[in-house]
């Protein structure tokens, strides 16, 4: 074993099978005494598990003969081969096998991940609304510093909504590495313990407005939607669907304001 600090680089690195053969029993022993931690970082594993499960077979489809044609002609078969298989994992990512995804408001398109952020924002969940004594990083009796922590490390301002009126109290937030880069989730509750989240990323490219779409990965119910740079997903257990898209307005007209 090696004194060599864990990094979070190290963690995803685990989490993807890509760590080095000699960090192996560092980080399993720093994980086996951070149940939080070792919790997350199987909940990222088994994720990544079912997406390649579910898509390994479209993804080790031959080339089109189109795109074949197209590379050898101009000469550059292997990006027009490495272009094809990216478009192939998008489209096999945008539509995670078990999801049932449909507008829920007549706007524009959606981004092709847009599943699987919804799906990441579950396991978020899944992974931190059951904590009692660590849920959030930053409580809500801080929670400017808290907002203004996360707004610095995505690069965007981001807010926490009030959802007091509605029966849900901010516990407080905090932030959880993504496939582009930072997110931010902010967790709320109700008086008799039920639990929301609300995960926040930023987006590549700039999207005016995508359509509410809902999705349930197991137990939990996710709306998620697009504005601009900003992605949300709205995450809960607890809360039927017509909760939470009741919440999702709220939330959605309180952040456009």
């Amino acid at each position: 074993m090696t004194d060599e600090p864990i990094t979070e680089a190290d963690l995803q690195a685990y989490a993807d099978g890509r760590l080095p053969e000699g960090r192996h029993k560092g980080v399993e022993a720093w994980l086996a005494t951070r149940p939080d931690e070792s919790e997350r970082i199987a909940a990222y594993r088994r994720l990544a598990h079912e997406v390649r499960l579910a898509y390994e077979t479209m993804l080790s489809e031959p080339v089109p003969p189109r795109l074949t044609h197209a590379a050898s002609r101009r000469r550059q078969w292997r990006r027009a081969a490495a272009v094809a298989g990216w478009i192939a994992l998008g489209m096999a990512i945008g539509a995670p096998a078990g999801w049932h995804v449909r507008p829920e408001r007549t706007l524009t398109q959606a981004v092709p991940d847009t599943a699987v952020f919804a799906r990441r924002a579950a396991v978020a969940h899944a992974t931190y609304s059951p904590e009692v004594r660590h849920p959030v990083e930053v409580g809500a009796d801080d929670e400017q510093h808290l907002v203004n922590w996360l707004s610095k490390r995505l690069g965007v301002k981001v807010r926490a909504p009030k959802l007091d009126d509605a029966g849900m109290s901010l516990v407080g937030g905090r932030l959880l590495p993504g496939e582009n880069g930072p997110v931010a989730q902010f967790m709320y509750q109700s008086q008799n313990g039920r639990r929301l989240t609300l995960y926040v990323r930023t987006e590549a490219s700039r999207n005016r407005e995508t359509a509410f779409r809902y999705a349930r990965e197991n137990n939990v119910g996710v709306f998620y939607w697009i504005d601009r740079e900003v992605g949300y997903a709205l995450a809960s257990a607890d809360l039927s669907r017509e909760e939470l898209l009741r919440l999702a307005n709220l939330v959605y007209k309180q952040l456009e304001s």
